[in-house]
């Protein structure tokens, strides 16, 4: 046994294969939150058309999961920090599925957008705490591209989704994504609860019953020394609360990191949202609609591993700044581009690997700015937070095109939520410490 930190161990110790289990299946979470959401997106032409519902009431649909989801993110990512991230996640993969099966059985836009919102809460829960499962299971050396590879989890799960669906909507009806997507969450409850320990982290901070046999179980799982004593506890750590989010010490950050995830995730969730519709009301078929938005997500995908590769070489801030506003940019000639499936699966592919390596880097910067105690309650006051701006994105959109807005000038107006995220950016200074 060795007398170190436990924490310490695993920050400096080398990534055993349980570890990087642990992340993969973060990143396969993160992969079943992409097809959940966007699961109403491919849905989408098909809803409108059974139920003969107008573009501003389509808006509402769209967004309703959002809503959940910011609800969850608040709320949940408090509850990880106080009983647990494996629990956490488990519970809101049970809340997922259920609205899943029962989006995919429901029979008017009041029983969907319920469901939705039952999965929302489920989603947001979810990201809040597979983003300290993942900075908290992995090394410092490794930190960067684990967190990489879990927010680029996200677009390849729009991928997959995208072949799956596009293969479904030869024959099948939108209920049938839903259904599909419920299945493959509930299969992900004993994925979790055999591959993805407690966190070190959390088991050290918290001291529930038996803490140190548990902590000592997870070490010599993952191939680490096991300890002899738990971390004592200082007097300052002993006063930490949940709340410190909102203490002097970290309010700067928490509003800032929070701001600049609002103001990106609503340029983000335009093109998530809009682009299925946007194709179809171009004179293509839904099934078409489906690949281009795939090639987003081929983007996203692409985007996040090259970001992980080089935010320790470029700077994480500087890095996260630059592809926000490349990300504006791309949004901006979105809105200019032809009618034609080649230029705009090109121009929305190049738009999806900015727009979602900046998601990787507000992430990263989470896991960064965040210590321990708050990381989760941090975390899911952000995306909360941010999720409601997500929210307003689609019914936005909606009403803007409603009042005869060209997509030209709707695609100006809502790039300009990653340009303020950028400047809100500039401004973050502080990074608190453990």
């Amino acid at each position: 046994m060795t007398s170190r930190n436990p924490k310490t161990i695993i920050d400096e110790g080398v990534m055993s294969l349980g570890q990087w289990i642990a992340v993969w299946v973060a990143v396969g979470l993160n992969s079943l939150d992409g097809f959940d959401v966007l699961s109403i997106s491919f849905a989408s032409p098909g809803i409108a058309k059974e139920w003969g519902i107008d573009r501003a009431t389509l808006g509402w649909v769209l967004s309703m999961e959002l809503f959940g989801m910011a609800l969850g993110s608040v709320l949940l990512g408090g509850v990880s920090d106080k009983v647990g991230r494996r629990s956490t996640v488990l519970g809101c993969l049970v809340a997922m599925t259920v609205g899943m099966f029962g989006a995919a059985h429901a029979a008017s836009v009041s029983d969907l957008l319920a469901w939705r919102l039952l999965t929302g809460l489920g989603i947001g829960g979810t990201l809040a705490s597979i983003n300290a499962v993942t900075a908290e299971v992995s090394n410092l050396r490794r930190r960067n591209v684990a967190m990489a590879l879990m927010v680029i989890g996200y677009p390849i799960g729009g991928v997959l989704g995208g072949l799956i669906v596009q293969k479904l909507l030869t024959s099948a009806t939108w209920h049938d994504i839903f259904s599909f997507g419920a299945w493959i969450t509930a299969a992900f409850i004993p994925i979790v609860w055999f591959f993805v320990p407690e966190s070190v982290a959390f088991l050290d901070r918290r001291r529930p019953i038996r803490a140190l046999e548990k902590i000592n179980q997870i070490l010599l799982r993952f191939h680490h020394e096991p300890v002899s004593a738990l971390n004592p506890l200082t007097e300052q750590a002993e006063k930490r609360s949940v709340m410190d989010i909102l203490k002097p010490g970290l309010l700067g950050v928490t509003l800032l990191v929070t701001f600049a995830y609002f103001a990106h995730i609503t340029s983000f969730y335009f093109i998530l949202k809009w682009v299925p519709k946007i194709v179809v009301d171009m004179g293509f078929q839904p099934k078409a609609a489906a690949g281009v938005l795939m090639w987003a997500n081929v983007g996203g995908a692409t985007g996040g591993a090259l970001f992980g590769l080089l935010a320790g070489r470029v700077g994480l801030k500087r890095l996260t700044i630059c592809t926000l506003l490349a990300a504006c940019a791309m949004i901006v000639v979105f809105g200019r581009s032809p009618a034609s499936l080649t230029a705009l699966a090109a121009i929305v592919a190049v738009g999806g690997l900015f727009t979602n390596s900046s998601v990787a880097g507000l992430y990263m910067l989470f896991a960064e700015v965040f210590p321990t105690h708050v990381r989760a309650t941090g975390t899911g006051f952000a995306i909360g937070v941010g999720r409601g701006g997500a929210a307003l994105a689609p019914v936005l959109a909606g009403y803007l095109f409603q009042n005869g807005l060209g997509l030209s000038l709707v695609a100006v107006i809502m790039a300009m939520g990653s340009l303020l995220s950028a400047g809100a950016l500039m401004l973050l200074k502080a990074k608190p410490q453990d």
